[in-house]
């Protein structure tokens, strides 16, 4: 079991459970998610528990769902914007069929290095197309070629917040109608229902506007079906229904 600290809140690197109780959180990850959690991405939490920007990473209770949900809608084809050290790149190679692709974006390769060893050693490189640099260029591109309007089953955003909506306006066009696309930190530390005067971290407050604005943009788009979870950090699924 992880330690608490001093206000008795979860220390566990990584943690980001909205959960009221982190007792509760750990019977969850004891219980449902570290029994079941595959040997390559155990490995890869604990190397990514070490880097200094651990707080990136996808939660292991995300990383689970995100494989649940990608076995039940089939998927085939995928994107992922924001990749990190790869752990919900590594659940979503997994969890593909073996000639099944992902997309992957980051503006940082060095990040994605660290657990490609671990996705060689898996034996699942051969899904991951890894671009290093700015998404939005690569998908301006993808839509004025036109071949691949439609075409990803599902998409999974975690990078940089204040593009979200602009992922958001490109990425409606390439994945298909039935299609998934996940938002994830959609209710960022909790502070979307915080007073304006709450004593927020600087990178909290300044990219919470940008959550907002998205929150209220998916309610109101009518080219999808939302559903926002309070797993991990919150993440948001959007359907596209036309």
């Amino acid at each position: 079991m992880a330690t608490n600290g001093e206000n008795g809140r979860h220390q566990e690197v990584g943690h980001k459970s909205l959960l009221q109780s982190d007792a509760l959180y750990q019977y969850i990850l004891e219980t449902s998610v570290y029994p079941r959690e595959p040997e390559p991405m155990k490995e890869l939490r604990e190397i990514t528990a070490k880097h200094p920007w651990n707080l990136m990473t996808t939660s292991a209770d995300e990383g689970q769902f995100l494989s649940m949900l990608l076995k039940l809608i089939n998927a085939k084809n995928t994107m992922e914007i924001g990749v990190f050290t790869g752990y919900s790149l590594l659940a979503t190679a997994m969890a593909l069929p073996d000639d099944g692709k992902i997309l992957a974006m980051d503006i940082n390769r060095e990040n994605y290095e660290i657990g490609l060893p671990i996705i060689e050693k898996a034996g699942l490189a051969h899904k991951i197309v890894f671009r290093e640099g700015p998404a939005l260029p690569v998908l301006d591109q993808m839509i004025e070629d036109g071949k691949y309007h439609g075409s990803y089953d599902f998409i999974f955003v975690d990078a940089d917040k204040d593009n979200y909506l602009n992922y958001h306006k490109r990425l409606i066009d390439l994945v298909k109608v039935g299609g998934l696309i996940g938002y994830d930190n959609t209710l960022w530390n909790g502070s979307v229902v915080a007073p304006p005067d709450a004593p927020l971290r600087k990178y909290v407050r300044y990219y919470r506007d940008f959550v907002l604005e998205l929150n209220k943009a998916l309610a109101a788009d009518s080219r999808i079906e939302i559903c926002q979870l309070p797993v991990g950090d919150g993440i948001t699924l959007c359907r596209r229904i036309s």
